[in-house]
């Protein structure tokens, strides 16, 4: 008798760890660059709040504008792997581009290499999103390894949110806490690590070469469906023929079957009108938001977490929530007749909107802690005292006031344009204390209409006039500046910031009489200042937000210095933001994944790839719903502009359920009946849901 010969179990491609390892390394490089992009623009290239989210939002377009031009190359020209290999070297090439622009050394236009780099990012990430998944799905053989299929979904999954959960956290460490070129922060190095981390990523792919199974390329749905379409509106226009339907027009040259599929999708795609609103609030987490936290109070203990940081929320709420809602809350949801996909999209839409009205709520309360900056028909005047004794000062109008020692007294004066105030500095009790000779001093000064302008009282000239910067910084550190008076018979010398241990962190040498410094930036925390080594004033506290100024004399050998608030540091914590981030990523989970999971199982099988890039373009076109609005600028208060995008939002998804309602669902056959091809695309459709995470 014998035996029967058994097949051995196919085993686990060797090929797909190192496409799961250049996911990982280019995640990582994608969301460790955006993660620091806003503040790297409102920072190291000085843009405003309304510029840096126009830029950051057209990148983001366009990296999900690219995509379909991406999918054409690979399935009409290249091939996968080689668009995969030759669009990550564009990539890399912006990657490094971009952290050049922030080297200073190099002398190169910054602006103008960081957007080049942008564009080749965008160019780079985008091409290579519709492809990588499906190149991980060619490499098994179905239905043999179907079980393996799986496997390598979830794995890719992981690879992708562990990727932007650690470059989330990390890079904006690198940025803040690392001084590089005379700056105490370094772009360039937060910039460097993720083109490192691309620069890997294609050598690993390189590497798998052997292994891979290449397909060649089949063709593009999407350029054919453009042809038909194109074809059917000519042919529309030109004859008076009648048809049931205006795509029946391409008769002549297009197979009907193909008609009816787009018919198909094409009632699927009108579902997605609606949809870029969503991404416009979803994608304002690495803009708005993140602006919205570096006027917040990031410090927990010891620890300072930094505004960019709270991104890691998302990625991170999104592993945690994923299985939370399979095994509890869609349950729930069917008990009470929330089934289809359909009503989770309209609820992923309203608490999206909620999010946005909890992130107005916030703005709300940081309002009154923003600083109040000058305005038109009034003049901010602030007179520092640089002397270790009182001074009475006497303007226009019999305005007479004491300033005390190393000390500021703050006022809003009616001024038109600029004009000449006559003032009177009253030394008398410095003259008393021997601090000073002179008992009073005269003189006329200007004051500028809508201007900070900081007048600093010192014996020499009287006053000394500088406009002022009292907004707060960018990144959301403190920002410190001097005021320091010598009397000519002492000596200079250098006036040193130092850390708790021990260690010079600013230096500013004073070498005149009267020496006023610029704004510099500085990390929170505790210092000791120093004169000519020698310790003047101790224990001073720097919090997030604040700008401060060092004000004191250095008189008869005798220094004396203390500081001065000019804005009050940033009182509302940061962790306020945890609520918004909770229930847009709750909405995120309902909207993305059950979205694309919707359109391809909806979707005939030749149009799954169309599916797919129509929905990717709702991104790009929800990033250009918040440019518009943020050029428009038509609210001078950030709390009006969320309020807009949250009530979008709600009217939004509302015409989406009422277009919802009249959808007829396309009955799923049983799995047994469907062929390995819509096996493999569908559960390409969820990791591809999954793979939004390109949102987060």
């Amino acid at each position: 008798m014998v035996a029967k010969t058994q097949k051995k179990p196919m085993k686990y491609p060797r090929s797909i760890f190192f496409i799961i390892s250049n996911e990982f390394c280019e995640r990582f490089s994608f969301y460790g660059m955006r993660t620091v992009l806003t503040l790297y623009l409102k920072d190291y290239l000085k843009k405003n709040d309304t510029d840096a989210m126009v830029i950051y939002h057209v990148f983001t377009m366009f990296v999900y504008f690219f995509p379909i031009f991406g999918a054409m190359i690979a399935d009409a020209v290249l091939g996968k792997f080689r668009t995969i290999l030759y669009l990550s070297i564009v990539y890399a090439l912006g990657q490094v581009l971009l952290s050049l622009s922030a080297v200073p050394p190099l002398g190169i236009p910054s602006e103008e290499f960081s957007f080049l780099g942008l564009i080749l990012i965008a160019l780079g990430t985008g091409g290579i999103k519709p492809c990588v998944a499906a190149f991980g799905g060619d490499q098994f053989v179905l239905p043999q390894q179907e079980r393996y299929l799986s496997t390598f979904f979830s794995l890719f999954y992981f690879s992708i949110n562990s990727g932007s959960l650690i470059s989330s956290f990390l890079t904006p460490v690198l940025r803040s806490n690392v001084a590089c070129f005379g700056d105490n922060s370094c772009y360039s190095l937060a910039f460097f690590v993720p083109a490192v981390l691309m620069s890997v990523s294609i050598i690993i792919f390189i590497c798998g070469r052997p292994l891979y199974k290449i397909l060649k390329p089949t063709g593009n749905v999407v350029l054919d469906v453009s042809k038909c379409v194109s074809h059917a509106i000519y042919r529309r226009v030109k004859t008076s023929e009648k048809r049931d339907h205006w795509l029946d027009h391409a008769d002549d040259e297009y197979d009907g079957s193909l008609i009816n599929d787009i018919k198909a999708a094409l009632k699927v795609m009108v579902l997605f009108i609606p949809i870029p609103v969503f991404w416009a609030l979803f994608d304002q987490q690495g803009s708005r938001w993140t602006i919205q936290a570096t006027r917040m109070n990031g410090e927990i203990g010891s620890y300072i977490f930094l505004p960019d940081q709270m991104q890691v929320l998302n990625p991170l709420l999104v592993l945690i929530f994923i299985p939370l809602f399979e095994v509890a809350i869609y349950p729930l949801m069917e008990k009470i007749g929330l089934r289809t996909p359909l009503k989770k999209l309209t609820i992923g839409g309203l608490l999206a909107a909620l999010s946005f009205v909890i992130s107005a709520i916030v703005e709300l309360n940081l309002e009154p802690t923003y600083p109040v900056l000058p305005s038109e028909g009034l003049a901010q005047l602030r007179v520092f005292n640089t002397l270790n004794c009182p001074v009475n000062v006497t303007v226009p109008d019999n305005l007479t006031f004491i300033v005390d020692n190393m000390k500021m007294s703050e006022f809003d004066i009616p001024v038109k344009y600029t004009q000449d105030l006559n003032y009177k500095i009253d030394f008398s009790k410095c003259k008393e204390a021997g601090i000073l000779e002179i008992a009073e001093k005269t003189g006329s000064i200007p004051i500028h209409e809508a201007r900070a302008n900081s007048w600093a009282i010192n014996p020499v000239s009287g006053f000394f006039a500088y406009e002022d910067s009292i907004d707060k910084s960018s990144n959301g550190d403190p920002f410190i500046r001097s005021l320091i008076y010598v009397d000519p018979k002492d000596t200079s010398g250098v006036l040193d910031l130092r850390n708790e241990d021990g260690k010079s962190v600013l230096k500013w040498d004073i070498q005149q009489e009267f020496n006023v410094t610029d704004l510099s930036g500085i990390k929170p925390g505790i210092y000791d200042i120093y004169f000519k080594n020698e310790k003047v004033k101790s224990n001073v506290r720097l919090q997030l937000g604040g700008v401060y100024t060092v004000v004191g004399s250095l008189i008869n050998g005798k220094p004396g210095v203390d500081v001065v608030t000019v804005t009050e540091p940033n009182s509302l914590h940061i962790m306020w933001l945890i609520p918004q981030y909770i229930v847009i990523t709750m909405g995120e989970v309902m909207f993305s994944v059950t979205g694309l999971e919707f359109a391809f199982t909806q979707a005939p099988i030749s149009m799954k790839s169309l599916l797919q890039a129509t929905w990717l373009l709702t991104v790009a076109f929800g990033n250009l719903i918040v440019v518009i609005i943020a050029e428009i600028s038509i609210f001078n208060r950030q709390f009006y502009e969320i309020l807009l995008f949250a009530g979008l939002m709600f009217v939004d998804i509302i015409i989406f359920a009422v277009m919802a309602k009249f959808y007829k669902y396309v009955e799923i056959p049983e799995e047994s009946s469907i062929s390995e091809e819509i096996n493999m695309e569908l559960k390409g459709g969820q990791l591809n849901a999954s793979y939004k995470d390109d949102e987060k």
